[in-house]
């Protein structure tokens, strides 16, 4: 459809389908009809109910209709709409502040990265003519063979383009707002991780290489921040002691193996990744949905509590299905055969070693850093002991909890107890196909109606009747999705490999987006070294292997065989070494918990600089702007009283007073200003 608004300008709005839209529009579809399955269940419990919904719905429409788009300005649209419903998504639960501050941390951040967004697409337009992404390539191509373009603007244009992605995807330096986004419910966390948000910066830069690779310094500095948010983002997740956090930290650096790749030139490689990591990702953040879900039996709806993996530990027994499911998004994101991100991550690693030996030796040592903080991650919410001390949480006494309203609003509410909402018997145990009967002091299903109210789950016994709150294994409705998810990253990968051996061509991913970009194999290979493949997937492995045992040396329980505290000190003795290494890791500790003092750099340096600018023109706005205006406003006002005194109400002194000013300005008039002619 073209709107012409004159014989000059007109604008085309239709849809492209290509193999980059047909990629996303299968991670879109399938992961979010697999998360509105699951929040079906997980925000039963919330008064909010349709209004989550109908955000969702949006967020999803809109992620469709950027990725169909054919040209800058329908792109530009539906990039506002996702960047409006991330606003209202984290911050669903507006009336906690600190959903309230990330909500707008996000919006401002990406505010930056979309007004150079808006720049650059209008710095293009200016160049070549057109918003249309096919006319925009050919176009440009043509002026770059011929010479007719101004290089340096051309470049600062591409770097416009590319700061808005670099906010969308939470690249350094603009990734502060993602681990502030999990504020709001996971559900959102796993639709913003896995298909839509953070993936739309990838889908910008992928849509747009065919122009990003005709300049040079726009792909060295693609490949740059790729790197830098690879090993930035590992580091960070390192320490996190909120599993959503962790896993936010863990998007950021995989985002980072896909714009490193993308810098490099390695487009297949880079959709291959974002395909495997997208199904992964969503496994992990719900099962941490799960897992949260069920620690809020225990701790009532508190996010403090209920998302801190220090109070974990040891649910296998209590939640053995999001367990497993949990543990191969983990294995799957470690780079462990056969599954999804194996495949994927594997190439874009042996793909850097042809870019740049630097980059090359950063990713792989990311890789095992991966491993340690994925594994981490597992062993303190699932191996060892509860944790938490049920003497806070269970018992007798009442306590209260916290429950949502329709907009947000939070109420205390006292929960008994004894009140019990499912019976297990000694002899039954937790399965998928059991059938479980709740009952709660409200009906969830009446969203509007009715106060607060909140799933709170005391298992009992029916031998002895003593209540207990352990966590407890979702419903059906929950672990479904988990399930689906399973079989994605079992088998997605799958696609990718490179299978073309002596006349079979298996290689359905190559097929899938030929012609494709790739500048570090200009020439496809018609067949793979198995030999090259095997040495590279071992050392990978390997790698990966080790981070996993350093992992489990550190945080398996105290009473694992690795957690052998004479074994330590019989290798690391005490003394200045010992002194030294602990300075080092404490080092380390605090610049992963501080988020690398990057959010505490912003606040003081720009949030701080822009609140002192602020502060100076209110100053200067009260005490000189306000000050002019209010002194000319006193001044009349004295003057005004002072002659109100001179008259006293009689119009006798009235016309005294005015004759005698006539007077003495006539008598003025006269000698001043009429001349005298004396003649004698």
């Amino acid at each position: 459809w073209s709107w012409t608004l004159d014989n000059d300008f007109s604008l085309e709005f239709g849809y492209l389908i290509d193999p980059l839209t047909s990629i996303m529009l299968m991670l879109i579809t399938t992961v979010g009809i697999l998360v509105l399955i699951y929040s079906d269940n997980y925000m039963a419990h919330d008064q909010g109910y349709l209004r989550f919904f109908a955000y969702m719905s949006f967020f999803s429409t809109s992620m469709l209709g950027l990725v169909t788009s054919s040209n800058l300005i329908q792109i530009y649209i539906f990039w506002e709409l996702v960047g409006m419903c991330s606003y209202l998504l984290i911050g669903f639960w507006f009336t906690r502040p600190p959903a309230a501050n990330a909500c707008q941390k996000a919006f401002v951040t990406n505010r930056i990265g979309d007004f150079g967004l808006l720049l650059g697409i209008l710095g293009f337009y200016w160049i070549t003519g057109s918003f249309e992404f096919r006319d925009l390539f050919e176009i440009f191509n043509n002026l770059i063979y011929n010479n007719e373009v101004n290089s340096p603007f051309v470049t600062l244009c591409a770097t416009l383009v590319f700061a808005g992605a670099v906010a969308k995807s939470a690249q350094f330096p603009l990734h502060v707002w993602l681990p502030d986004a999990m504020e709001g419910p996971t559900p959102i966390s796993a639709l913003i991780h896995a298909a839509t948000m953070v993936a739309a910066g990838i889908f910008l830069v992928a849509r747009l290489l065919p122009l990003f690779i005709l300049i040079p310094y726009i792909m060295n500095l693609i490949s740059l921040i790729g790197i830098i948010t690879v090993l930035l983002g590992a580091t960070l997740a390192l320490a996190q002691k909120d599993i959503k956090r962790g896993l936010a930290y863990s998007t950021m650096s995989q985002l980072g193996y896909m714009m490193l790749a993308l810098g490099m030139g390695s487009y297949r490689s880079a959709l291959f990744h974002l395909i495997t990591h997208a199904y992964s990702k969503a496994l992990l953040f719900l099962g941490s949905g799960s897992v949260i879900h069920s620690m809020e039996t225990i701790v009532g709806y508190s996010p403090d509590k209920s998302q801190n993996m220090v109070f974990m530990g040891g649910l296998t027994k209590y939640v053995p299905i999001t367990k497993i499911s949990f543990l191969l998004g983990t294995l799957s994101l470690c780079g462990i055969p056969p599954l999804a991100c194996f495949w994927s991550k594997d190439e874009i690693l042996n793909d850097s070693w042809l870019y740049s030996s630097i980059f090359a030796i950063i990713a792989w040592v990311t890789a095992g850093l991966t491993a340690f903080y994925m594994f981490r991650i597992y062993l303190l919410t699932f191996e060892g002991h509860l944790n938490i001390n049920f003497q806070n949480y269970s018992g007798s006494q009442n306590t209260p909890v916290y429950s949502i309203s329709l907009w947000g609003k939070g109420y205390s509410k006292i929960i008994n107890k004894n009140f019990c909402l499912v019976r297990v018997t000694n002899n039954e145990s937790s399965s998928f196909f059991s059938k479980t009967t709740y009952r709660s002091d409200g009906n969830v299903r009446k969203r509007n109606g009715g106060g607060p109210f909140i799933n709170f789950i005391n298992i009992v016994r029916f031998d002895t009747k003593k209540p207990y709150s352990y966590p407890y294994e979702s419903d059906n409705t929950m672990l479904f999705p988990l399930l689906v998810l399973v079989l994605f990253t079992l088998f997605v990968g799958i696609l990718g490999i490179p299978f073309n051996q002596e006349g079979t061509d298996l290689d359905i991913l190559s097929k899938w987006l030929a012609p494709s970009i790739n500048l570090l194999h200009p020439k496809s290979q018609d067949s793979i070294d198995w030999y090259e493949f095997f040495k590279d997937a071992i050392f990978s492995v390997s790698i990966a292997s080790f981070g996993i045992f350093l992992a489990s040396f550190l945080y398996k329980p105290i009473y694992s065989s690795f957690k052998n505290f004479d074994l330590i000190n019989f290798f690391v003795k005490r003394g200045p070494k010992r002194r030294y290494w602990d300075k080092i890791l404490n080092l380390l500790y605090d610049w992963s918990y501080n988020r690398a003092y990057i959010d505490a750099f912003y606040t003081i340096f720009l949030t701080g600089a822009i609140k002192g600018v602020a502060q100076l023109t209110q100053f200067f706005d009260r005490r000189v702007i306000d000050g002019i205006t209010n002194g000319v406003g006193v001044m009349s006002f004295f003057l005004g009283e002072g002659i109100k005194y001179l008259g006293g109400g009689r119009i006798s002194s009235y016309l005294f007073l005015y004759f005698s000013y006539v007077s003495i300005f006539l008598l003025v008039y006269y000698y001043y200003f009429i001349p005298f002619d004396i003649t004698f």
